[in-house]
């Protein structure tokens, strides 16, 4: 018979199918409450979940035989790992795979947001154009020379700061703790990075320390002149506050990938014609998708072989 496994979200159809050549596939789960789980789900040894869907204590307690826990991309912070390893499950990520495509991306944003792309994209289809003249679009101060804060110098952090570094930018980070061998300055907390920064890039991995680590103190630093650009997680950001500052014009503009209740995205950000809104796209590249998608299968192969898994994020307890 084939292994059983659960997943918490649909699929693509084409990685579905090659799943289902291998393994007995129960799911998505959706909305489902644990206690009502098809019988045949609750053999499941394996799930295959999103960072932002996470895995809960109840919903391990109703999967008695499950071992792994695998996040399809790189985000685990819904999982309870501190539950997982309780219960010998082995969770793990898709390590670096997607960071490139989100890195351009947070890139295409902040050009986007910055040079204001989709307001001239706007002035052509509304034929504002002819009726502006020269005087079509303010002026902006383009990127050469202007400063980008990185938040998460990590996989996608440091990418999106070399990126930067080409367009002729000047490039300081914040971290828990400063980076070795990198050229950037370090900044020993949030606030001092904005207050430098005119441009500020989310790319930090989110938990409960930095829930809503972007808030007013932190936008007023970054100050009327600055750009806020988030392909992290929407917790990072308080986003009514964000709203704030967007509406009073205390910061020029924002470009979102992810955001607080998605896919839900509140009426006050879509009303404002200075931030950019994308639906978590960043990741969503060829590349970027068959590199999560091969971790993900090398690593339930793995794990039903006994062999080591792959960007494990949790600790078990050691054998007696």
């Amino acid at each position: 018979m084939k292994p059983v496994i659960l997943t918490a979200m649909p699929l693509r159809p084409p990685f579905q199918a090659r799943l289902e050549e291998t393994y007995e596939v129960y799911g998505p789960l959706g909305q489902t409450i644990p206690g009502t789980l098809p019988e045949a789900a609750r053999s499941a040894q394996a799930l295959i979940t999103l960072g932002s869907v996470g895995a809960s204590a109840e919903l391990m307690a109703a999967l008695p035989r499950l071992g792994l826990i695998t996040c399809y991309g790189t985000g685990f912070e819904r999982v309870d790992r501190a539950e997982a390893a309780a219960r010998g499950i082995l969770v793990t990520h898709a390590g670096d795979a997607n960071a490139t495509s989100v890195a351009e991306f947070a890139m295409g944003l902040v050009l986007a947001s910055t040079r204001l792309i989709l307001r001239g994209d706007r002035v052509v289809r509304s034929g504002g154009w002819v009726d502006l003249g020269i005087g079509r679009m303010p002026l902006v101060p383009g990127l050469a020379g202007r400063r980008l804060g990185v938040y998460g110098l990590g996989a996608i952090g440091s990418r999106v700061a070399q990126r930067a570094a080409a367009f002729e930018m000047q490039v300081g980070y914040h971290n828990r703790s400063p980076r070795n061998g990198v050229p950037y300055p370090y900044f020993e907390d949030l606030l001092a990075l904005a207050r430098w920064a005119d441009v500020l890039v989310v790319a930090a991995r989110a938990d409960e320390e930095n829930r809503a680590a972007v808030g007013p103190a932190v936008l007023d630093a970054l100050g009327r002149t600055g750009t806020l650009v988030n392909i992290a997680r929407g917790s990072l950001v308080d986003e009514d506050a964000l709203c704030d500052a967007l509406e009073a014009g205390r910061i020029a503009g924002a470009g979102l990938d992810v955001y607080q209740r998605e896919p839900h995205v509140g009426d006050r950000l879509k009303a404002l014609d200075n931030v950019v809104l994308t639906p978590h796209m960043a990741a969503l590249s060829e590349a970027a998708q068959t590199a999560q998608q091969q971790i993900l299968l090398d690593n339930l192969e793995a794990f039903f072989a006994d062999r080591p898994v792959r960007f494990q994020v949790s600790t078990l307890p050691a054998k007696a």
